[in-house]
């Protein structure tokens, strides 16, 4: 398993899957609404917000919460005011870790992200400590069903992308991150709206864990994950099948 940003462990209650599920849909709601403050809360003249609205309706957010959430923003609501937020650590095995937060409050997302990573055998580092060893790219994602490696590259090829990873899981398009949106819509005539598409964290070499770190990092990434100011955790982290075959014995 090779690790990344929107690391998702396994469910198996019910219960649970709602509880995450709810969080998801605070977390979309929260992009959606600093995507309409940051420019104007009309998806037609603001790529950032047609993108998280694209992400919501990916998750099977209600059409309903979505248009709640840019109505407040459009009516001058400045009850909820979210700050970006980048945080750069190290986790067990010396995994380069990057945590993107909306925040409310700065101090409070610093304290937990900071136990987070004390408590999982990891340590929190200044801005820059780990992001050089990161490409930051667009990353739209198509499933396999989309059409066939050359189809799709020739697509992205056509759109400006600039790299394509074609797997049994789907495609994987990339581009500079001020092309990101040019690139996105470029792609939908030719390949419909992606079920994904994201700024990432594109780690440039990933480091080989064994059973003891893979633990401990897992632990590490659910519990940033699940931290409600935490939109994104990206890290530089392969774990071999046959460790992950031992931890899911």
């Amino acid at each position: 398993m090779a690790g990344h940003s929107q690391f998702k462990n396994i469910m198996h209650r019910k219960g649970a899957q709602d509880k995450k599920r709810a969080k998801i849909f605070a977390k979309l709601i929260r992009e959606v609404t600093v995507a309409a403050k940051t420019g104007l809360p009309d998806p037609d003249a603001n790529p950032r917000l047609r993108s998280a609205i694209a992400a919501a309706r990916t998750a099977n957010m209600p059409k309903d919460n979505i248009e709640r959430a840019i109505k407040k923003v459009a009516g001058g609501d400045e009850s909820e005011s979210f700050e970006e937020i980048r945080y750069e650590g190290y986790g067990p095995g010396g995994i380069a870790v990057i945590v993107e937060a909306l925040t409310d409050n700065r101090n409070r997302t610093a304290s937990e992200v900071r136990s987070a990573f004390s408590k999982h055998g990891g340590n929190l580092g200044e801005t820059g400590a780990v992001s050089f060893m990161f490409d930051h790219v667009g990353q739209i994602h198509y499933p396999p069903e989309t059409g066939s490696s050359d189809d799709v590259f020739e697509a992205a090829l056509e759109a400006g992308a600039d790299d394509v990873e074609s797997t049994d899981e789907g495609h994987d398009i990339f581009c500079q991150p001020d092309e990101f949106h040019a690139v996105r819509e470029a792609l939908e005539p030719n390949l419909g709206e992606p079920s994904s598409a994201v700024l990432e964290w594109r780690p440039q070499n990933s480091v080989e864990v064994g059973d003891k770190e893979a633990e401990t990092l897992l632990k590490l990434l659910d519990a940033l994950e699940d931290n409600d100011d935490v939109q994104r955790v990206s890290a530089n982290f392969d774990i071999p099948e046959d460790v992950m075959e031992r931890m899911s014995a």
